[in-house]
């Protein structure tokens, strides 16, 4: 059975990320002074006295539109609450009541569900003043809170365990955790909603949309995928907003963790020094990686201008040559049925487990072969070589002089390595030691 879900909604700028963060004891959710600052809905695990559950950050329901944002920052919000097995509504006992809050809660009371009327900012526990105009929203007795000091916390969730629904823990073994990445607007989150065949993130000709990363659940023929549409990454100097700089964070988490990494390259702009860098990223972390060439449909119809283009990708992605590569368009969907496949093969060859027979076999053929390094009168033997590690998979070869390997002789490994066995789509980690 899944999680069950807690939403928290209300609008701009009452502290529902700072209360996220505060629940689920992580910094997952952006923090900012700045209003809006949480656009799309994202989801964060949380556990109270026994009881899993999961918590959506949902960006501010506002009644005027202050931006082109706001229509679809509703839409979220309001998808999130719909979706939930309980919600919390937030609202802000400094700043008081505001005419937003009357609206929202009459937005909620028609969702039927379990809502809890929660006053954030009550720094003071014995002050209960702040929470009594709230009365008049008609949602019951208010929590008074303070997401800041954790006042409160406890016990709003002794009273929303109550009321959530018996589920079994989530089981996370066998799921591939996918991230979702590339450099702003390379239509990174129009490549999630295809695959995950809802609207879940929110798709705009506005490079720096997503500033969170989004984590969505699928499944197909029994396998669990966990996507990750990421924040655009940019480099570090461009980076001037402190927004900004946390969703690169956060992008860099969602890298950290996964297993696969989409890197989703815009074809109609070309590759870019950004695309190396963010490729460099996941390639750093260990990521398996499969690269895409996005909106292929808006290529030129000249044959030499998409080679051209694909010559490229191979000459300056060449240090993630094991990558697959497809030619895809998020927006029709052309080829996007292809990407899980895709997941499926690079994740195996992640997750591999070559025998220690196999590997010496090949080594005896290289040692027949010859190739070696000499140095100082010294020559490099390689005695015998075992698997040491998976995801990626990495191999320990004894030598009697290991300190005369160098770069050379170690990409001849790798690239003998990889002619015998199936590594593509992902990294391989060799190391060399003494033979004790």
């Amino acid at each position: 059975m899944p999680l069950p879900i807690v939403a928290v909604v209300g609008r701009p700028n009452v502290g529902k990320s700072t209360f996220v963060n505060r629940i689920t004891r992580v910094s997952d959710a952006i923090v900012h002074e700045a209003r809006g600052v949480t656009r799309d809905r994202s989801y964060h695990r949380a556990d109270w006295n026994g009881v899993d559950f999961l918590l959506i950050d949902t960006g501010g329901i506002e009644a005027g539109g202050i931006d082109e944002f706001q229509s679809s920052i509703r839409t979220q919000a309001l998808m999130a609450a719909e979706e939930a097995d309980a919600i919390v509504f937030l609202v802000d006992g400094k700043s008081g009541m505001a005419p937003d809050d009357d609206e929202v809660a009459r937005i909620l009371k028609r969702h039927g569900k379990p809502v809890f009327l929660v006053v954030n900012k009550v720094d003071n526990p014995g002050s209960l003043e702040e929470t009594y105009e709230f009365y008049s929203l008609g949602l019951g007795e208010p929590y008074p809170v303070s997401s800041t000091h954790g006042n409160g916390t406890g016990d709003l969730l002794d009273e929303i365990v109550k009321v959530l629904p018996e589920s079994e823990p989530e089981l996370d073994e066998g799921t591939i955790d996918v991230a979702i990445i590339g450099r702003p607007n390379a239509g990174k989150s129009s490549l999630l909603n295809k695959l995950a065949g809802v609207e879940r993130s929110i798709v705009s000709e506005v490079a720096g949309t997503t500033r969170d990363a989004i984590d969505t659940s699928i499944e197909r023929d029994g396998q669990r995928y966990r996507l990750v549409d990421t924040a655009g990454i940019r480099r570090k100097g461009l980076i001037d907003e402190d927004v900004e700089y946390y969703g690169f964070v956060r992008a860099m988490r969602a890298i950290d963790r996964a297993h696969v990494a989409l890197l989703v390259i815009d074809s109609s702009i070309g590759l870019t020094d950004q695309d190396q860098r963010v490729a460099r990223f996941a390639a750093e972390r260990g990521c398996a990686m499969i690269v895409l060439l996005n909106k292929w449909d808006l290529m030129n119809e000249d044959e030499y201008v998409r080679e051209s283009l694909l010559d490229r990708v191979s000459e300056r992605l060449g240090f993630v040559g094991y990558a697959p590569l497809l030619r895809i368009s998020a927006l029709t969907g052309k080829n996007t049925h292809k990407i899980l496949d895709a997941i499926d093969a690079v994740y195996a060859n992640y997750t591999t487990e070559i025998s220690t027979s196999q590997l010496n076999k090949l080594l005896t053929e290289m040692r027949e072969f010859g190739h070696t390094v000499s140095k100082h009168g010294k020559t490099l033997k390689l005695h015998y070589v075992t698997q040491t590690r998976h995801a990626p998979p990495g191999f320990t070869f004894f030598a009697n002089h290991p300190s005369l390997v160098d770069d050379n002789f170690e990409r001849y490994v790798e690239n003998r390595m990889r002619e015998r066995f199936d590594f593509s789509g992902t990294p391989i980690v060799l190391k060399f030691r003494k033979k004790e």
